[in-house]
């Protein structure tokens, strides 16, 4: 007998919101930095990227409140990593999928 795998709607919406969250180009660039355990500040990011504070600011809090990233303030610094470190799996399948 097959078991047929009820799923919720709740946790549906939750990934959909996820997905949506990670779907914009500087997001997935600030996922691939902060791959392999990494925490790092709005500063050294936006440095990374090439793009201005407050973009990347903007960018950060978008991907904290779908609950993609969580942040921890030491000192005067407010670090950034991966809420779940299998989120890097979804970058390394669109690099895969989007090589030629």
């Amino acid at each position: 007998m097959v078991e047929i795998k009820v799923l919720d709607a709740n946790r549906l919406d939750t990934a959909a919101n996820m997905l949506k969250a990670i779907a914009h180009p500087m997001r997935i660039a600030i996922l691939k930095h902060l791959e392999g355990g990494k925490k790092l500040t709005v500063t050294e990011i936006h440095e990374l990227l090439g793009i201005e504070q407050s973009t990347t600011s903007h960018h950060l809090g978008i991907l904290r409140d779908k609950g993609v990233l969580c942040s921890k303030r030491e000192g005067k610094n407010t670090y950034y990593y991966l809420k779940y470190e299998i989120l890097s799996q979804i970058v390394d399948c669109l690099e895969t999928c989007t090589c030629e």
